[in-house]
């Protein structure tokens, strides 16, 4: 592991998180920034490890989804190494395991898998709901003032559902496999409002991490079409219910013009603080 004194400064910029230094056979090394809250955000751990799967895949193999376990919370203090294991390699799909590590143990371990384009049919039925531009939402005070932009909908108690636009701050020029990386950072975020809101303890947002202990538990993504993630992108989740200090939260991603991007699960922890 790299000595610490020996680190660059925090990145603070997608392409610089999403920037991974080879560090042998079908391993490699990335940074976090430095974030508020105390330890790394997980989308970012998604991000660069399906950016490391895609190191080791033909150009022509494209994400098409992703199942992720968040194991402990990483360090932003220190880098984080993310070893792929190569699955299968078949004509039409190819599948990868990435487990990313710091000093502590295994941090997240995630699956991905890779599909040739075909030619087939393509037919959408989720719809877009009917929400404000972006301009006209409120901007979420949580510690994203670079990277990624937020802009959601007041969620009220008992809804079960929140909804909001991201974007990616930096401009990611034309590589779709960037903006694949891009959405999978945005992917982690929106979604504990729509479980808090469930929840019997009503408490304001501004309290809530000082009435629950909150964090992602696991992640699966569809990618269906592609969308620029430096252009904004809405996120539409419901949970489904509350039990055992988890709450499972599903969601669908638009893009401005109401195409069907990609769908999203995942289940949170949602656990009273008790003093």
């Amino acid at each position: 592991m790299t000595d610490r004194r020996e680190l660059p400064e925090y990145p603070t910029t997608f392409p610089a998180v999403i920037a991974l230094e080879s560090h042998g056979p079908d391993t490699w090394v990335g940074r976090s920034p430095k974030y508020r809250w105390g330890r790394v955000y997980g989308g970012q751990v998604v991000a660069q490890a399906l950016r490391a799967a895609l190191q080791t895949v033909d150009e022509e193999f494209h994400p098409h989804s992703l199942h992720a376990y968040f194991i402990r919370g990483g360090n932003y203090d220190e880098p984080i190494r993310f070893e792929v294991d190569r699955l299968r390699d078949g004509r039409s799909f190819c599948t990868r395991a990435v487990v990313a590590r710091q000093s502590g143990g295994a941090i997240l371990h995630l699956s991905c898998s890779f599909q040739r384009t075909e030619a087939e049919a393509d037919v959408q039925t989720a719809r877009m709901p009917l929400v404000p531009a972006p301009e006209d939402m409120q901007d979420p005070t949580d510690g994203w003032p670079w990277i990624m932009e937020r802009r959601a909908m007041k969620i009220y108690p008992g809804a079960s559902k929140s909804i909001g636009w991201v974007r990616l701050s930096d401009p990611l020029g034309d590589d779709p496999s960037l903006h694949v990386c891009g959405l999978a950072f945005t992917s982690d975020t929106l979604q504990f409002p729509a479980a808090r809101s469930l929840h019997p303890l009503r408490a304001p947002e501004a309290d809530h991490h000082e009435v629950f202990v909150g964090a992602s538990l696991d992640h699966a993504m569809w990618f269906h079409r592609p969308v620029r993630a430096d252009d904004w992108h809405l996120y539409e989740w419901e949970c489904r219910g509350l039990q055992g200090a988890r709450g499972m939260t599903v969601g669908n991603l638009f893009s401005q013009d109401g195409t069907h991007v990609a769908s999203i699960a995942q289940e949170v922890l949602l656990r009273e603080r008790r003093i």
